[in-house]
């Protein structure tokens, strides 16, 4: 029998299609049919805060951007995280961050929006896995209400817009707590080995800062792991053995390898990544023993970096960063706990609940008290812990409305969240003047109507409404704010500018003494003067990090002029480095300008010695370097290297002076 063309082929089975479609839209069976579609709209309003208009902070925090740069060129810079593809120096930090955005540049090529690609993806993900982990023991509502909280917070819209570290920290740290809830679930080895493992890339990403919520993870699954305490205890040991396996690779490799043949290690003063993990970038952030520390630490007390204390993330300009659901936060987990309690040990609810709870009172706690460098938008770690306890706490407590009990505490909680957000809207006087009224009446008429005792489906749709505008309009107002104002700098805030901040947006604050500009009695390129030849500073439509005084070319960075380019761009090739300058953002303004190395002379504070006078002479009489950039400047330090003084006192002392572009030029090879 003959087989025609038409019967051998095969029909497709859409099927598995069709099937596959209804559960993206619709979710698993059982769900609510509303349930999907509204994740679905949470993540695409999500996604339209956070990417919109992305490129309108330029290069960001060009510290950071010129690294990207210079690991989207040369494999070595990207696996060090060099500021420079010539690699003489590298960041202060792990490189984890700056690979993500490394890979998104040699992927779309060097532009702002690829550099900031996947921070607001890494936005994205981290509210979808809010939702997920709330999801899994508690109502779509209060996931979606979790979800929906981070999204808004100010200074989630702002970190995951911008490239420093903390983007890729709060996703590994939301990761931790997804895996641990599993391993809580199951009592399952994998799952705390892949919390460990999350753990030990956020050390890889901004070092101990990851670690503050290792406590947290291990005592939750310690109490409430649904095995025995003994196999609970090796568990432990072993996903402890996944952190250091996932973090030590990295940290070996560069401790291993001979100075001479990898970069200096910024932020140190030996040369030493572990230095720079339990010194500048860890212990020291508590105590505020910081050697090379710009501005310096507090010792105890925080001194250029804001006061310490409990009230710390409450004032001036950090409280409208993190804290308008604070006081709600502070009230609703008590009373989620007190629900849950005479639930079994190994309650997966209760589990979720401690590991948030956990996460936001250790971090919270280490914030306000840290000595060290401190800047508002290390709040963003809050975020995630903030947005779920209150989203768990409040629907707990919404579960029991039909008693007076639970009726008068989220009563209460509404005026509190009210009064709070008034005092923060107080703050920044000039901005939105009518919005603190505004939400003071709709907050009371939520009161009130959560008060009354009998309601129908409208009434109850209509207070959750009214309830939802009053607690979320300012945040919502403040992130709005966020997103269509461009940010540049190494110090960003959310919102307006608001009395009472500490340096700030624009360098509002500044530093005390008006010294910052240089080291006492010194003179010569890079010392004691702002940059020149620069656009930086506050602009309209514009926030910048510079801290006032002459600070502004050590921590601001700007755009390289036309002219200063058009010179550092010819014969580039011939040279291993077209110019060096002093610190890391003065010299990652030229070096993204004419897209070359440049070498950053003391790293970020100036206060590195690398390189020392007697290599950099080296380096000028070998040819390897084209130009020496005088503008900059430095900040007063804790101690440190005076290798880049010396450099730039030499230099102003062997080479002619030249302005090009309003800026001044040695050329190093006259």
């Amino acid at each position: 029998m003959t087989t025609t063309t038409a019967s051998r082929t095969a029909v497709p089975d859409l099927s598995a299609v069709r099937r596959a479609g209804i559960w993206l839209v619709r979710g698993r069976a059982g769900t609510a049919r509303w349930e999907r579609p509204a994740l679905l709209g949470l993540l695409a309003i999500t996604a339209v805060l956070y990417l919109w208009d992305l490129s309108s902070s330029g290069w960001a925090n060009s510290f950071y951007s010129a690294a990207v740069q210079a690991g989207a060129t040369n494999w070595e810079a990207f696996f060090y995280g060099s500021s420079d593809a010539a690699n003489s120096i590298t960041v202060d930090k792990p490189p984890a961050s700056l690979w993500l955005m490394s890979l998104s540049v040699r992927v779309f090529g060097l532009s702002s929006f690829a550099i900031l690609l996947p921070e607001a993806i890494m936005g994205v993900v981290t509210v979808a896995l809010v939702y997920v982990i709330i999801r899994r023991h508690f109502s779509a509502g209060a996931a979606l209400l979790g979800g929906l909280a981070l999204a808004i917070t100010p200074v989630a819209a702002l970190m995951f817009r911008f490239n420093n570290p903390d983007a890729l920290l709060v996703l590994v740290l939301t990761l931790s707590v997804y895996f641990t809830t599993r391993a809580v679930e199951t009592g399952k080895l994998r799952w705390l080995l892949w919390a460990g493992v999350m753990i030990g890339f956020g050390f890889l990403t901004k070092q101990l800062q990851a670690f503050l919520i290792l406590p947290v993870l291990a005592g939750v699954y310690m109490w409430m792991a649904p095995v025995g305490w003994w196999k609970r205890t090796w568990q432990l040991i072993a996903s402890l053995g996944a952190v250091i396996v996932s973090a030590g690779w990295w940290v070996a490799i560069v401790e291993l390898v001979p100075a001479a043949m990898r970069p200096y290690i910024g932020g140190s003063q030996t040369n030493s990544f572990l230095e720079l993990t339990f010194g500048y970038n860890g212990l020291g952030r508590l105590t505020g023993n910081e050697t090379g520390s710009v501005g310096g630490g507090g010792g105890g007390t925080g001194g250029n970096w804001g006061s310490t204390g409990i009230l710390r993330l409450f004032e001036g300009e950090i409280g409208g960063q993190i804290t308008w659901l604070f006081p709600a936060a502070l009230v609703v987990m008590v009373a989620g706990f007190a629900l849950l309690w005479r639930l079994p040990r190994t309650s997966p609810k209760r589990a979720v609940l401690a590991l948030f709870v956990g996460w936001l009172l250790v971090t919270a706690l280490a914030f306000s008290f840290m000595a060290g460098i401190f800047h508002a938008y290390y709040t963003v770690a809050l975020a995630p812990p903030l947005a779920a306890t209150v989203a768990i706490g409040a629907g707990l407590l919404w579960s029991q409305r039909s008693q007076p009990w639970a009726r008068i505490v989220l009563a209460t909680t509404i005026l509190l969240t009210a009064m709070w957000a008034y005092a923060l809207l107080t703050l920044a006087a000039d901005w939105m003047p009518w919005l603190k009224w505004a939400v003071l009446a709709v907050s009371v008429a939520a009161a009130v109507m959560i008060l009354l005792p009998k309601r129908g489906r409208l009434l109850t749709i209509a207070t959750l409404a009214v309830t939802l505008v009053g607690a979320w309009a300012a945040p919502a107002a403040y992130s709005l704010e966020t997103v269509s104002t461009a940010h540049t700098g190494s110090i960003v805030t959310a919102g307006p500018p608001v009395s009472g901040s500490n340096g700030g947006p624009g360098g509002g604050g500044g530093m005390p003494g008006g010294g910052a500009g240089g080291r006492p009695g010194q003179g010569g390129p890079g010392g004691g003067q702002p940059p020149t030849g620069t656009t930086g500073g506050t602009t309209t439509g514009t926030r910048t990090g510079g801290m006032g005084g002459g600070m502004g070319g050590l921590l601001g960075g700007g755009t390289a002029s036309a002219a200063v380019v058009s010179l550092l761009s010819a014969n580039a090739n011939s040279y291993t480095w077209v110019a060096a300058a002093v610190g890391s953002n003065n010299a990652s303004i030229y070096q993204l300008g004419s897209g070359h190395p440049v070498m950053a002379v003391g790293g970020f504070n100036g206060s590195d010695p690398s390189p020392t006078l007697a290599e950099f002479k080296a380096y000028v009489k070998a040819g390897k370097i084209h130009y020496f950039v005088g503008s900059g400047s430095l900040g007063q330090s804790s101690g440190g290297s005076s290798a880049s003084s010396a450099i730039a006192a030499w230099v102003a002392a062997t080479f002619t002076a030249t302005t090009v572009g309003g800026t001044t030029v040695y050329d190093l090879t006259s």
